[in-house]
């Protein structure tokens, strides 16, 4: 029998030679919390050729336990079906992740700059160092965004690019010039560079509202060649295995051109090194050659190709660029031409008449309406759904009549916790009405709608499916402002049903995922604490100790250390995963002393301000000040 080096196995014996009947794997000692409303519960799980075998209590398994069965003392811990991320740019993320600083949980803004100093010290001339997303000022001590001048101070020489959220991003000096930015170089469409007094770029970029500006100075960057990608994959997804995930739906996303992009989670798959199950969609990269990708893809693929690790799931999330809204709220709502229909009709007529689902996004009630009265036509017709399935992304504004129309026509939602990074924009522009249902998430279910949760990772919300689940149950901003009452949120139980179940069911696969019974794939997580049971503001930290796709265990940490697949070495050694990993360590006195240093600086320096103004004690904002962008 093969089990964890020196942990306990007292209660299950193996038989006297391994037999057909045997399992793999047992996780024993368990609180299994199995999702399957039939049988809720158990104490053990068996697996056998990457499925569940059985469940029960450890008596129940002990006959399944054979010389080479490797048994898992739970040690008492909760165990829960794999984490399915309904919607996360996996693919792209997995293409950069080890080219990223990361400053997801990062607690103060003085320990981001630490790191982005270090980072320059070790980044080599010609690269980048890029933050790209995941992070709100809301999580710092400081309660406030970087400004340029201090990144220029952390890193004089080495191009710096932050990106927060959809709505900016900063530069230091470096970065300006890296990207060829001058005072003649003219606005992109939809965003601004902020110029100074004397025309030149300040290092500030502003989408206005769309976010082509903040996307296409990103491109600009080098990239990794393909060994280093593959290798950026394999260490991408195992961060996300670290959170428990098992599954994601990639949403696909600007610049992820197919086949070229897909090329390294094809080639892992094709050698079974994935570690996350990937359904993913296509999506036209090039205004007004929309419908010519679409009819080419038609032609040589088909939703289903793949297998259960790797599979087309359909076209979207944008099918014609016209039809699509922003969602920085820290603008007006965008007003879409007048006449997207016509092409956007040609987009879902084709899809449709050739078997192909879809997914879109659709941030404002406003664009959800236009879509709807399309498909509506369709319907009309004959034509639509004609048995594919469809969903909208984000929805966050959409009102109760458009969610019965959206169930009349067999459709699904897709949620995600953008405002638990976006919220105090929301709330400044609309109003604490609006964001007390935003989005209406238990409209959606009181209608019977399939509803899926995840992040819109990894250039918006972090990757941490622990913060959205933190969101669904508490309705707190990362910064801790209440934006839902308590009639607007999820219980525990509910709330991981959307991402299990949920995800499951917008690809088809509610037979075989998002529960833990017999003959469903062994995907599974050994959390850190208990989910159903812990304080709700300990959710955010929990994190999986034992994570298990298919039978193979995948990320091990604490006790189980070094049970997991060999992984390649973080590339190139440079690399700020290489330094600082992923979504940061809570590094427990070390870090609350450093927070509470940052936040004393943060109130000294407030005094001073108010003392040169001569105003008083200046009152701590309800919601981040970027200095950089309120003059």
């Amino acid at each position: 029998m093969r089990a964890t080096a020196g942990m306990p196995v007292a209660g299950i014996a193996p038989t006297p030679e391994q037999h057909p009947g045997t399992a793999d794997l047992v996780v024993r000692n368990a609180k299994v919390f199995t999702g399957d409303p039939g049988r809720p519960a158990a104490g053990a799980v068996a697996v056998r050729d990457g499925r569940i075998l059985a469940l029960g209590d450890d008596h129940d398994l002990a006959g399944l336990v054979g010389p080479a069965t490797r048994v898992i003392d739970a040690l008492g811990r909760r165990v829960v079906p794999g984490l399915n991320d309904s919607h996360l740019h996996v693919i792209r993320g997995g293409l950069n992740y080890v080219l990223e600083l990361r400053w997801d949980g990062v607690r103060s803004l003085r320990r981001a700059l630490v790191m982005l100093r270090e980072q320059a010290g070790r980044t080599p001339k010609g690269q980048w160092i890029r933050v790209v997303g995941g992070w709100t000022p809301e999580q710092f001590a400081e309660r406030r965004m970087p400004t340029v001048a201090e990144l220029n101070a952390a890193a004089p020489d080495t191009p710096v690019f932050v990106l927060h959220l959809y709505q900016s991003a900063l530069m230091n000096r470096a970065a300006v010039r890296a990207a060829g930015f001058t005072r003649d170089t003219p606005d992109p469409r939809g965003g601004q560079i902020v110029r100074g007094r004397d025309g030149e770029p300040t290092g500030v970029l502003l989408a206005a509202p769309g976010a082509l500006v903040l996307y296409s100075t990103l491109a600009r960057a080098p990239r990794l060649d393909e060994a280093d990608r593959r290798t950026s994959t394999v260490h991408f997804l195992r961060e996300l295995n670290r959170f428990g995930l098992t599954s994601a739906l990639d949403a696909a996303g600007g610049f992820q051109n197919f086949p070229e992009d897909y090329a390294t989670v094809v080639d892992l798959a094709r050698t079974g090194e994935l570690s996350l199950r990937i359904s993913y969609y296509l999506f036209p990269q090039t205004a007004g050659q929309e419908l010519a990708d679409l009819r080419r893809w038609t032609q040589t693929v088909r939703p289903g190709d793949g297998d259960e690790w790797l599979r087309l799931a359909g076209a979207g999330e944008n099918l014609t660029w016209a039809a699509a809204d922003f969602e920085n709220f820290a603008e007006p709502r965008p007003d879409l031409a007048d006449d997207y229909e016509a092409e956007f009709e040609q987009a879902v007529r084709l899809l449709t008449e050739n078997g192909w689902g879809f997914r879109l996004h659709a941030t404002y009630d406003e664009t959800i309406r236009r879509d709807l009265a399309v498909f509506e036509k369709l319907a009309a017709e004959g034509l639509f759904p004609a048995g594919n399935r469809w969903l909208f992304d984000h929805a966050e504004t959409v009102r109760d009549d458009s969610l019965d129309r959206i169930a009349a026509l067999g459709g699904s939602l897709s949620v995600q916790n953008r405002m638990s990074f976006q919220g105090g924009v929301f709330l400044d522009r609309y109003g604490a009405a609006a964001a007390s249902r935003t989005p209406p998430v238990r409209a959606m279910l009181d209608r019977g709608l399939t509803v899926a949760a995840g992040t819109d990772a990894t250039r918006v919300s972090s990757y941490n499916p622990w913060v959205a689940l933190h969101w669904l149950v508490t309705g707190r901003t990362v910064g801790g402002t209440a934006l839902r009452p308590p009639a607007e949120l999820l219980d525990r139980q509910q709330a991981l049903g959307l991402y299990t179940r949920g995800g499951a069911r917008l690809t088809g696969e509610e037979d075989v995922k998002g529960v833990l019974r017999e003959g469903c794939y062994a995907d599974l997580a050994v959390l850190s604490q208990d989910y159903l049971t812990v304080p709700e503001e300990v959710i955010p930290d929990l994190e999986s100790v034992l994570t298990v796709v298919g039978g193979r265990i995948v990320h091990a940490a604490a006790e189980y250390a070094g049970l997991e697949e060999a992984a390649p070495p973080v590339s190139p050694a440079w690399s700020p995963v290489a330094h600082f990993g992923g979504y940061a360590r809570s590094d427990g006195a070390g870090q609350a002393d450093a927070v509470a240093e940052s936040v004393a600086e943060s109130e000294r320096h407030r005094a001073w301000r108010a003392a040169r103004s001569g105003t008083g004690p200046a009152p701590r904002p309800a919601y981040p000040v970027d200095p950089c962008l309120s003059h």
